[in-house]
């Protein structure tokens, strides 16, 4: 008699159901809790994972600007960019950048962790970042997400 045989399954993009979840950021570790959102804008928390298909789901951030940054990364922390000109090479330290664009300091983080190809580009839209603790997204009954 022989043994059966089980295919793995591979989630078709039509298949796939986007659940929302919403995260409280404020005192929450900057690094551990973008950990978690790019697993779940990946979709990696699902059994269905599929590394080709957009299978994550869409993550509502609140609270954005009482993030909590470990040690002296406050002051020491630099976020740096090219602006495309010779010496264009800017950078600002990560006070500023909260105080100036709170919502910039998770999604950088989080952009990071995600792929750099079209897909990314995809998972990186289902993220929603508010810096008060409103959203506009109660019609979509987001489930609270536990870090």
């Amino acid at each position: 008699m022989k043994a059966k045989l089980y295919k793995t399954k591979s989630a078709r993009k039509e298949d796939v159901v986007h659940s929302w979840w919403v995260i409280d950021a404020e005192d929450q570790t900057l690094g551990r809790m973008c950990t978690k959102i790019a697993q779940v804008l990946r979709g990696k928390h699902k059994p269905s994972y599929t590394p080709h298909v957009d299978c994550g789901d869409c993550v509502v951030v609140l609270n954005a600007d009482k993030v909590r940054l470990t040690g002296n990364k406050m002051n020491d922390k630099n976020y740096i960019h090219y602006t495309g000109y010779p010496g264009g090479q800017r950078s600002i330290p990560a006070k500023e950048l909260i105080e100036k664009k709170p919502r910039a300091v998770i999604e950088k983080a989080v952009r990071g962790m995600l792929p750099k190809t079209k897909l990314g580009n995809q998972m990186i839209k289902k993220l929603f970042i508010y810096t008060d603790g409103e959203h506009p997204h109660t019609a979509q009954k987001p489930q609270k997400l536990e870090l």
